[in-house]
């Protein structure tokens, strides 16, 4: 009896602690490891899944996508992005895996740009310009979050009237939503009461063969766009337009990532690999698709939707081994791509392109769309 008496309290004491420790997600995450405070805000995993079984992890620290499991063709779960384990990782680590970038997405040359009658002075934080907002961008954020169903996340962001340089109170609203047709959607939204600029994205790592410990040389790439914006030995973007007809650019046909990645060609060797907004022949409708990877090994396959008339391809070249992701891997170079739709670098001081301006009484409306296969 009193051998009894010990066990049952014990049992009952170690269910009750199972049941108040979250379960961990299909990627293996503990949410436990998202709980904090940063800047005196409450940061938190989120998790959206939907009938076919596809899960996302979203961070309201950045907005950034933790984790993405989609089903091989052999049915196997498998996480495509590239992230970290804890918030203590996104903490310590400078990087934009799977982040929101804003105010602007890419560069801006000197960091500075005109609108109306000012000009406007930006962090330099890449080279002498600005890239993604400048370094305590949207990416650093701790954004608003509610969580209104099992698929949907909606984070909320006010942006004050020079928040770094830039002009307006700007309220940003960006949902994410994991549809039942294997897609994750993400609508970026935003209104301001003075003229300003806006270029949001997303700078989520793919590597759609689950096993980010590889290169993505091997996987398929198709760009639907006639022409890409040319960069100089710094980045960024020269203001031209070159076609890719004949140029280790021309995706209009899907090739490996690494047929033509180490050729003999200035642009290539400017960006130490593919580092450049390619011109989308979509004309903004997003019943087009803009862009197709496609894993040979895994059998995964992502068509991404848009309504932006860009695409920066990055090939993961400044990835060296030295950061540490998930379950401790670490990410050599050309562990991922990033596919982010966007607006082309540096649009406010190329007035020739697509503007960038949003103005008080305008709301600025976006959409991208991921759509898995296999």
């Amino acid at each position: 009896m009193k051998k009894t008496t010990l066990i049952l309290p014990l049992a009952a004491l170690m269910a009750a602690c199972a049941a108040n420790t979250p379960a961990d997600t299909l990627s293996g995450l503990n949410p436990d490891n998202f709980k904090a405070e940063v800047g005196g805000k409450p940061v938190a995993l989120y998790v959206l899944s939907n009938t076919p079984g596809i899960e996302a992890c979203v961070t309201n620290y950045g907005g950034r996508i933790v984790s993405l499991m989609v089903p091989g063709h052999d049915g196997k779960m498998l996480d495509v992005v590239l992230g970290h384990d804890s918030i203590a990782d996104y903490l310590k680590i400078d990087g934009n895996f799977g982040a929101l970038i804003g105010r602007y997405g890419n560069r801006i040359r000197d960091g500075r740009f005109t609108l109306g009658d000012s000009t406007y002075i930006l962090p330099q934080n890449d080279s002498g310009h600005c890239l993604h907002g400048g370094p305590v961008g949207f990416h650093h954020a701790v954004w608003d979050a509610s969580q209104p169903d099992d698929s949907t996340l909606v984070l909320h962001l006010a942006s004050p009237d020079g928040d770094a340089g830039f002009p307006g109170n700007v309220d940003v609203t960006v949902t994410y939503t994991l549809r039942s047709d294997t897609a994750l959607a993400i609508h970026y939204e935003a209104t301001t009461d003075r003229p300003t600029i806006l270029n949001l994205t997303n700078h989520t790592y793919f590597n759609l063969s689950g096993h980010p410990e590889n290169d993505i040389l091997p996987e398929l790439v198709y760009i639907n766009a006639d022409g890409y914006t040319p960069i100089d030995s710094t980045v960024m973007t020269t203001g031209q337009i070159q076609a890719v007809e004949a140029t280790p650019f021309d995706f209009r046909t899907p090739k490996p990532v690494g047929r033509d990645i180490g050729a003999d060609n200035a642009q290539l060797a400017n960006g130490r690999g593919y580092d450049h907004n390619f011109v989308l022949a979509t004309g903004g409708d997003i019943s087009t698709v803009a862009a197709t990877v496609s894993d040979p090994a895994s059998g995964i396959k992502m068509d991404i939707y848009t309504d932006q008339p860009g695409l920066q391809f990055y090939t993961g070249n400044f990835l060296n081994g030295d950061v540490k992701g998930k379950k401790g891997i670490a990410y050599p170079r050309r562990a991922a791509m990033c596919l982010e739709t966007q607006h082309y670098p540096d649009s406010p001081n190329n007035p020739q392109w697509p503007a960038v301006t949003v103005n008080p009484g305008e709301k600025y409306s976006t959409s991208t769309i991921y759509k898995f296969s296999n």
